[in-house]
């Protein structure tokens, strides 16, 4: 992979980008003090470089959870018997392909992987680990943590003490 150089007008693009990404070129141009062409230009060249994955809607769980009648968060570590890479990408290849897998993390040490998975209440939880984990027979190891409340959710990268080279 190819490394970008990126300088603070693109740490300020960036920036403002994650915290609002719905705002126009013209107005993001504003923000960051650059006429509307340059703007337009670097945030395309952010996005070649894959630095900007895809813009979202993150919606607020916690408040959608009354109206839809459900909603369970589980954070679930997952040790597996063999270790080896091909295993391992095969694991992660397969949890990462269901929607009900918010987030998937390799760790070490301790567990192989943390996920962090969505349920529409415990019985959809049983289903999904029977079909994730209990079926697996690489699956040595599940531990599940529910959440009883979210007191923070911010999927933001820390830029301000980040200084391009």
């Amino acid at each position: 992979m190819e490394q970008i150089s990126i300088d603070e007008t693109d740490l300020r693009l960036l920036d403002q980008l994650q915290h609002d990404a719905s705002l126009s070129n013209q107005a993001l141009a504003q923000r960051v003090h650059v006429s509307p062409p340059t703007c337009l230009r670097r945030v395309r060249r952010l996005t070649d470089a894959g630095l900007i994955e895809r813009q979202i809607a993150i919606l607020s769980a916690d408040r959608l959870a009354p109206v839809l009648g459900f909603g369970l968060t589980a954070i679930v570590e997952i040790t597996l018997d063999r270790q080896d890479a091909e295993h391992l990408d095969a694991f992660e290849t397969r949890v990462s392909s269901i929607e009900a897998v918010q987030q998937c993390y390799r760790v070490s040490p301790g567990p192989d992987f943390c996920l962090v998975v969505a349920a529409a209440d415990m019985p959809g939880y049983l289903a999904l680990a029977q079909r994730l984990f209990t079926a697996d027979a690489n699956v040595r190891n599940v531990k599940t943590f529910f959440s009883i409340k979210r007191s923070k959710f911010e999927p933001l990268v820390p830029l301000a003490a980040v200084r391009p080279a």
